[in-house]
């Protein structure tokens, strides 16, 4: 009998990372829903945030996922914090495994796993420092269209700004100083992230998968911080909504669905549990 671990689904087989904002859970903003009220799919909220629901699947996509995670090794792979992350209640038994940060912590049981943080420290000596590029960020932005401005577990820094405003050649102007500084900048919806190149996704999903001893990795994402991700899977899905798709992003082993919003989320759940018969 094939040994397994309580969260983290049978050892060995197949590793599924997946982006969770946009991909497998959406804000109310973010569900893209246009069916009529009678037709829409039921709802479960996985998030709540200052007593109030912020997050959602599809009910059936909650099924498609406790399902999944008895077949496979599930890991969310977000951008979120640690502390953001733990907000969230996904249905069936906690991952044992989760990447957070955008792979700047790798969680083990529900805490942040010492060696992997200091093998990010380690990768991250050869980028400009986060405060300089903090600075160099904050001191071109303009107060007519910054809204906010982070910084996530001192690993890397957005803005949140009004979009509309934002002129057309900012971000390619940033990226163009900030890539010989080692550090990547993206737009995703109304956030401009300034990341270290060695801060990725795919490579705490990599050390996950030499843990669990897993053959291929399965995964899906909507933004360009899942690009990379993505592109190291054996098998990939991204919905027809985000700065993927808009960009028109394609790999041979990516599959383009077609759905928008969380039916996309459903769908991803579907066609992962297609992929693993």
């Amino acid at each position: 009998m094939t040994p397994t671990v309580a969260g983290s689904g049978p050892a060995g087989g197949t590793l599924v990372a997946s982006d969770l904002d946009r991909t497998l859970i959406y804000s109310a903003a973010a569900l893209e829903l246009t069916m009529p009220d009678p037709e829409a799919p039921r709802l479960l909220c996985v998030e709540m945030y200052e007593h109030r629901p912020l997050s959602y699947l599809t009910e059936q996509a909650a099924g498609l996922l406790a399902a999944l995670c008895e077949r496979a090794v599930f890991v969310p792979a977000t951008t979120r914090t640690p502390e953001q992350y733990r907000r969230i209640r996904l249905p069936g038994p906690p991952p044992r495994y989760a990447v957070c940060a955008n792979g700047g912590h790798l969680l083990v049981d529900g805490e942040s796993d010492p060696e992997w943080r200091e093998r990010v420290r380690e990768r991250l000596t050869g980028c400009a420092p986060l405060a300089q590029v903090r600075d160099h960020m904050l001191g071109r932005a303009r107060p007519e269209w910054l809204l906010k401005e982070r910084v996530a577990d001192g690993l890397f820094a957005y803005l949140v700004v009004e979009r509309a405003l934002l002129p057309d050649t900012w971000v390619k102007e940033l990226a163009a100083w900030a890539g010989p500084q080692g550090w990547s900048v993206s737009l995703q919806g109304r956030k401009i992230y300034a990341v270290p190149h060695p801060l990725t996704k795919s490579a705490a999903v990599a050390e996950v998968a030499r843990r669990a001893g897993t053959e291929r990795i399965f995964a899906a994402g909507d933004s360009l911080l899942d690009a990379d991700l993505l592109r190291a899977a054996d098998v990939a899905w991204r919905p027809a909504h985000g700065e993927l798709a808009d960009s028109g992003w394609q790999l041979p082993h990516l599959q383009v669905l077609p759905e928008r919003g969380v039916l996309a989320g459903e769908t991803i759940l579907r066609r992962m549990s297609s992929a693993l018969s």
